[in-house]
This record gives C-alpha cells, sequence and structure tokens, in this order.
C-alpha cells in the first residue's frame, strides 16, 4: 500500500496520469483522444502532450500561422497578429513572431517617421519596423533583428552568397534562390529564443507588411506558397485580414472586396484557413454565410474585427468568436491547449475602459513637445508607455500635441493665433515630454519649453534630444553661454554641449549610431531616477543616438547645480541628468519607451506621471519598499546591489542577483 502510494506520488510529481501506466508506443499518433473511452481520457492527452514535447525538442514540429492583408494598407494587420499570438500564448504556448517588410531598406533605421511611423529599437540594436513593438508590448517578449525581414536584407544576403560563389556557377533568380532564402531566413528566426527560456517556441506568428497584389511582395507570396508545403500538414494556417465595408448609401455590409482578395491569394498559392473581417460592426449572419460559400472558409473560421474602443479588446474580441481554436484545430494542437486565460488582461482593459469613459475626472494631461506630430504613429511607443503608466495610476491620460516650431518668435510674428494657441496647450498641462528626434527644426521650441518646465517646476522628461535640449538650455540660461548648442546644428558652435560620439560615422547613415541595450551606472545613489528603478544600482535601456553631452562641460554644469546621476562604464558618456531644486526634472540619453509593457509599465514614465498628478512621493516609497525586499548579501558576504524586478529572473554569467531594473522578458545582455 505504501509502495503503492509512493508511485503515484512520483508520477504525480512528473505530470503523469495516476491511473494506469502507458508507454508512449501504446497509442498510434493519428488517435484524437475524443476517439477514447473517457477512462483513457487522462492517459492519452498525457502522450500526446508527451509526444508533442519530444517533437518539439527534435526541433520537427514548428507551427506557423501567417497574417496577410487583403482590399486597403491599415487594417491592422499589426494588431491582429499580435493578438494572435498574445490569444496562443494564454492556451500555454510559447509564441515568437516575424514580421515581412517588402520595401528594398535593409532596415527602417534611415526611414522618416512621416512615412513611416517611429522606428522601433531592440535590444540588439536592430532598427525595425513599429509593429515588433506590438509584438514586444503583447507578448512580452525580446525580439532580434532577424525577426524583422526586409527585401534589402533577403537580397543582400544572396548577393553575398553570390560574391563568395555559393551556387556553383549557376544562375542565380528570384526563383528559387530569393525564395529559398526567405524560406531558410523564416525558418532560422522562428527558432530562436525571445522569452528568456531554453530551445525554440512553439508558434511562429508571421505578418506579410503591405497588401496582396503589391508588386513587391511578390517574391515573398511565392515563398510562403512554397513553405505552406515544404512544412508538415498541419503546421501551418493562414489568417487573411480583409475589409468588409458598410456603405452609408445602403447601410449594407459589402463581402465583394474580400471575396476579389481571396481569389487574388489564391491565385498566388496561397489558401485562407481563416477569414478576420474588418468592419464597423459585428458580421450579418447572411453575410458570413456568403463569405463561407464564395472564399471558401467554414462559417466557424471567420471572425469579425469591428471597431472597439482601443486595440486591448481585439485579443479577446478573438477569444470570444473562437478564433483560438480555428487556428489551434488547423495547427492539430486544439488537443494539447488549454482554456486561455486572459485574466490580467481582460482586468487592464476594465480599468482602461473605466479611466476613458466621460464620466470619469480623475485625469493627466501631458504635453508632447514634438515636430512629427502630423502622425502619431511617429511617437507610438512613447504614447504607449504613457498610456501604460497612467494605467498603473488609474488616471485619464490627456495628450496635448504641441509643435515645437510653434512655441518659437517666428511663429508669433508669422501666425500669432498658432503662437498663442501652443503656448496655451504647453501652460495648461500637468507635465511635459519633449521625445527624441533628428534635425533642427523645432529645436528652439523644444528648448523654450524646458525652460519653462524648469523655471514654472513643472514635471518634466526628456528623452534622447530631449535631454540635450535641455542640458543646451541649462548651459544658455544658467551658465549665461548663450551661443551654447549641439554640434548637429551648430558645428561650429564656441560652446558645444553636445558633440559627435567619436565611434560615429559621418559617410554612412544606416546602422551607425549607438544603437541597442547598454548599461546605465547609478553615480548618484540618492536621486529620483535610482529610486524609481527601485533603488538598482544599474539599468539596461534602449539607445539610439549619434551625439552625447560633451563630457568636457560636466563639471562648470554641475557645479551650477545639474546633476548627472547616470553614466556609462567608462563614467564619460552621460546617461540620466537631473535638476535636484526641481520636483520632477530629468532628462534620459537613451529610450525607456521601448520596453514598457502594459502592465509593466516603465519607471520614468511612471515617475512623470505620478509627479504630474501629484504622487511622486508616494510612488517613491512604493519603490523603495519593493527594494527592500530584496536579499541582504551573497555568499562572498558582501552586499547584494539592489535589484527592481519586473520581468523573468534576470541572472548574470556566474549565475548571482544584478542590480538592474528589467523591464521586458529579462533577457541578459
Amino acid at each position: 500500500m505504501i509502495e503503492t502510494k509512493r508511485k503515484s506520488k512520483l508520477k504525480a510529481q512528473r505530470g503523469e496520469p495516476a491511473g494506469g501506466s502507458y508507454a508512449i508506443s501504446d497509442f498510434d499518433s493519428h488517435i484524437h483522444i475524443s476517439q477514447l473511452p473517457n477512462s483513457h481520457f487522462d492517459s492519452a492527452k498525457f502522450i500526446l502532450q508527451t509526444r508533442q514535447n519530444q517533437e518539439r525538442k527534435k526541433g520537427k514540429k514548428m507551427k506557423y500561422v501567417l497574417v496577410t492583408g487583403g482590399v486597403v494598407s491599415g487594417l491592422g494587420k499589426g494588431v491582429t497578429a499580435s493578438s494572435i499570438g498574445l490569444l496562443l500564448k494564454s492556451c500555454g504556448f510559447r509564441v515568437t513572431s516575424i514580421k515581412i517588410d517588402p520595401y528594398l531598406n535593409t532596415d527602417a533605421g534611415t526611414m522618416s517617421p512621416f512615412e513611416h511611423g517611429e522606428v522601433f529599437v531592440l535590444d540588439d540594436g536592430g532598427e525595425v519596423d513599429l509593429d515588433l513593438g506590438n509584438y514586444e508590448r503583447f507578448l512580452d517578449i525580446t525580439l532580434t533583428r532577424d525577426n524583422n525581414i526586409t527585401t534589402g536584407k533577403i537580397y543582400q544576403s544572396v548577393i553575398n552568397k553570390e560574391r563568395r560563389g555559393d551556387y556553383l556557377g549557376k544562375t542565380v533568380q528570384v526563383v528559387p534562390h530569393i525564395t529559398d532564402a526567405i524560406q531558410e531566413w523564416i525558418e532560422r528566426a522562428a527558432k530562436i529564443p525571445v522569452d528568456g527560456k531554453e530551445g525554440p517556441a512553439d508558434i511562429c506568428v508571421i505578418e506579410l507588411g503591405g497588401t496582396i497584389g503589391d508588386i513587391e511582395s511578390m517574391p515573398f507570396i511565392e515563398a510562403l506558397g512554397q513553405f505552406s508545403y515544404r512544412v508538415d500538414p498541419g503546421d501551418f494556417c493562414l489568417v487573411h485580414v480583409s475589409l468588409v465595408p458598410v456603405l452609408n448609401v445602403v447601410g449594407e455590409q459589402k463581402t465583394k472586396p474580400t471575396q476579389h482578395s481571396v481569389r487574388g491569394l489564391r491565385g498566388l498559392g496561397l489558401t485562407p484557413n481563416i477569414l478576420a473581417c474588418r468592419s464597423t460592426m459585428a458580421l450579418e449572419e447572411n453575410v458570413k454565410q456568403k463569405l463561407c460559400q464564395f472564399c471558401h472558409v467554414p462559417a466557424e473560421n471567420i471572425v469579425t474585427l469591428y471597431d472597439v474602443p482601443n486595440i486591448w479588446h481585439i485579443p479577446l474580441l478573438l477569444r470570444d468568436q473562437k478564433a483560438h481554436e480555428a487556428i489551434l484545430k488547423e495547427l492539430n494542437l486544439l488537443g494539447i491547449a488549454r482554456k486561455p486565460d486572459l485574466t490580467e488582461w481582460t482586468a487592464r482593459t476594465k480599468v482602461y475602459d473605466m479611466l476613458h469613459d466621460p464620466s470619469f475626472t480623475l485625469q493627466v494631461k501631458i504635453a508632447m513637445v514634438g515636430k512629427y506630430i502630423g502622425l502619431k504613429d511617429s511617437y507610438l511607443s512613447v504614447l504607449k508607455a504613457l498610456l501604460h503608466a497612467s494605467v498603473g495610476c488609474r488616471k485619464k491620460l490627456i495628450v496635448e500635441w504641441v509643435e515645437a516650431s510653434h512655441l518659437e518668435d517666428i511663429t508669433a510674428k508669422e501666425d500669432p493665433d498658432t503662437y498663442k494657441a501652443a503656448w496655451n496647450r504647453l501652460k495648461g498641462a500637468d507635465g511635459i515630454l519633449v521625445p527624441g528626434g533628428f534635425g533642427d527644426r523645432g529645436v528652439q521650441g523644444k528648448i523654450l519649453a524646458a525652460k519653462y518646465a524648469r523655471e514654472s517646476k513643472v514635471p518634466f522628461l526628456g528623452i534622447c534630444l530631449g535631454m540635450q535640449i535641455a542640458v543646451i538650455e541649462y548651459a544658455r540660461s544658467v551658465l549665461g553661454l548663450h551661443n551654447a548648442n549641439t554640434e548637429e546644428f551648430d558645428p561650429q558652435t564656441s560652446n558645444p554641449c553636445v558633440i559627435f560620439m567619436p565611434e560615429g560615422s559621418k559617410t554612412h547613415m544606416g546602422g551607425t549610431m549607438r544603437l541597442g541595450s547598454r548599461r546605465t551606472y547609478f553615480k548618484i545613489p540618492d536621486c529620483k531616477s535610482a529610486k524609481l528603478y527601485g533603488d538598482a544600482t544599474f539599468v539596461d535601456e534602449r539607445h539610439r543616438h549619434r551625439y552625447e553631452v560633451n563630457p568636457d562641460m560636466i563639471s562648470k554644469l554641475e557645479a551650477a547645480g545639474l546633476s548627472f546621476v547616470g553614466r556609462d562604464e567608462t563614467g564619460r558618456r552621460m546617461e540620466i541628468v537631473e535638476l535636484p531644486s526641481h520636483p520632477f526634472f530629468i532628462g534620459v540619453q537613451f529610450h525607456p519607451e521601448f520596453k514598457s509593457r502594459p502592465g509593466k509599465p516603465s519607471a520614468l514614465f511612471s515617475g512623470l506621471i505620478a509627479a504630474s498628478c501629484g504622487q511622486l512621493d508616494l510612488l517613491l516609497n512604493k519603490s523603495d519598499h519593493v527594494s527592500k525586499g530584496v536579499a541582504n548579501g551573497l555568499n562572498t558576504g558582501k552586499a547584494t546591489p539592489k535589484v527592481w524586478q519586473n520581468g523573468n529572473c534576470l541572472k548574470s554569467a556566474n549565475g548571482s542577483l544584478n542590480g538592474v531594473y528589467s523591464n521586458g522578458n529579462g533577457v541578459h545582455h
């Protein structure tokens, strides 16, 4: 009896069924668990799970979900792909993502934010499409530059192979050489761990940018058509996002655009398994039946992505329409999936909805002073970071967009009304944020905004260029160096507060900046920034800049009251600046917005929101309380650096704890 209990306990610890003992060979892999007697249900499920785990460990069973778009661009393929990934993750699977951009640029680094939105920066320094930011935020993962495929990257790799002679004298063509390179890249990138765990993920969600029919997408369409047959049956699922417009004249949902889009997709060798239809309202049943008939997609595989208050609703929308079941069925994973657990996501979405209800009056107003405000996607990650922080502080976020050039004297002369309106928006805000940017347009306006924030004691956060202009303003106003400037805008300035970095390139623009995750050490532990990071001794954040604060001017600036509390490992590169006499005046050379997550807001953005609400002391005391929960020492007997842990466990090479703020999945570089 005792021996039986001991065996049962061991089985339970291993996750085996408590009933009879079954070997993996007891059931054939083609038997579905629903076909077995009820008494064998748990045993069969365990067997199938074990086989799936073994196959995944061998690298044989990577599953792929491809998301394409039709009819028009801007339907929300990126949000749809992110939401599908989150939904599958909530079912217990490890998920990774790949974004395919058909443009010829090698990466997004040299693109104008006006044309393509913000450039999202990864830990490894990759400058990528903003959709990868959505993937990281929704899935809480850390992607690599290889997770963004562009036509430029593919052609460059093929040409490099041709120059080396890898093709052995063959004529290099789009088919098969380009298409093979695309498929090999997808398989390689899909295996890269992105969630801090060992081994490849279970499912890779691939988004194909652009619209079906675009000439630049053709090589990728052909490659993905081949890829759908290259992988095993049941390892590939195609989700096609299309438009079902409602014409105001007749008030009827029209399916013809989607029919044409699916017909074009099938003509190119790809057959959609699932239709995700964008519309202003849920699809009517007769419309769904029409799509089912003419697009050859089962009715249960047609979901509606109708208009919702915010994108956090999309995963819930897909779950409610059982999109995960349709996808998992196509991937032969339905038998081992758990019920999707989106409890935290749902609660966060309800808080967001509550904050933005018209009756909710507790709000925080942040003035965003920039030069790209004509396209809000230019500051997408900054907006998301503000949103994450405002939800954390339970405040309705109001963003006041202020065109930096409208604050300048020249605008006062040419357009007094615009000048007055811009200053009214700035002065009516609870806090001021100056994000990064390039070029000298609007710089004087940003300097004036920083001066107003400093003199009026308004909470201020400057990011990258925003930090640099804060230093320039201080040198001009406090040190009396009226011609102080940055070499970026005045190479001949006699008082260069900001200089070109020695390792930078002045001849090549792409990929030559200081990019990716870099370490910042807190020189002054007793400062607001360190406290916001939970009294951490250092922090890893992402960078994107080619100019830096002039280290030769630091002693003068600090003597005048400015404090450079964070520096790199050499101590000569300034990373964080604070004004101790100000309630909240912080500038950072890095971009903290890139690591902000729903439910895990950036520490500095949380500080800005809290300071703007008059709750900074409460937040700092909370951060200090968290840091006191850290172990007090290592086996060496030395004190352990304080750690702010906001993700998975972070370890150094020797396994000891590091004093680092982790605002992502905890991958250590």
